[in-house]
């Protein structure tokens, strides 16, 4: 009896440094898409990807193309109100480029507290003293489809 050949091939595991390709994409479709170009790299466990879709790699063997599907609010979690806030023109000023002007659908960059990486907002309204962004994540509250490809695992 023989071996089958993926069962010498490294699987996901927690804490496994990955080289893949993936697309997410929701009802409006692509969100991100690297099969085009150059491969993601990224830890299983470091909060690169949701822990929904980083469960659904786990197991996973190097070479292996999966299609996961997940219902609405699975994957990022349901779009939270809360996460709906205006900033004052002022403060957005006072951190930022005093000469940015800030349209509906622009999504902006924001360091995170203690200086631990960033966080995005996108842009849903402007006024002449503040603007309101949305800090939901894109596919919040959203059906997910997440496609990859396992190319390497260390």
């Amino acid at each position: 009896m023989t071996d089958s050949p993926t069962a010498s091939l490294p699987t996901v595991q927690p804490g496994s440094f990955l080289t893949l390709h993936y697309r997410l994409a929701g009802p409006q479709g692509d969100v991100i898409n690297t099969f085009d170009g150059q491969p993601a790299t990224l830890t299983l466990g470091a909060s690169e990807l949701s822990p929904a879709m980083e469960q659904s790699l786990v197991g996973l063997a190097e070479g292996t193309r999966q299609v996961f599907e997940f219902p609405a609010g699975e994957a990022f979690g349901q779009r939270n109100p809360d996460m709906l806030q205006w900033v004052s023109l002022q403060l957005l000023r006072e951190f930022g480029d005093p000469d940015e002007r800030y349209a509906v659908g622009d999504v902006v960059q924001f360091p995170a507290p203690q200086g631990a990486g960033s966080f995005a907002g996108a842009v849903q309204q402007a006024r002449e003293d503040a603007v309101l962004f949305d800090f939901n994540h894109p596919l919040a509250g959203h059906p997910v489809t997440f496609e990859v490809l396992v190319i390497g695992v260390l």
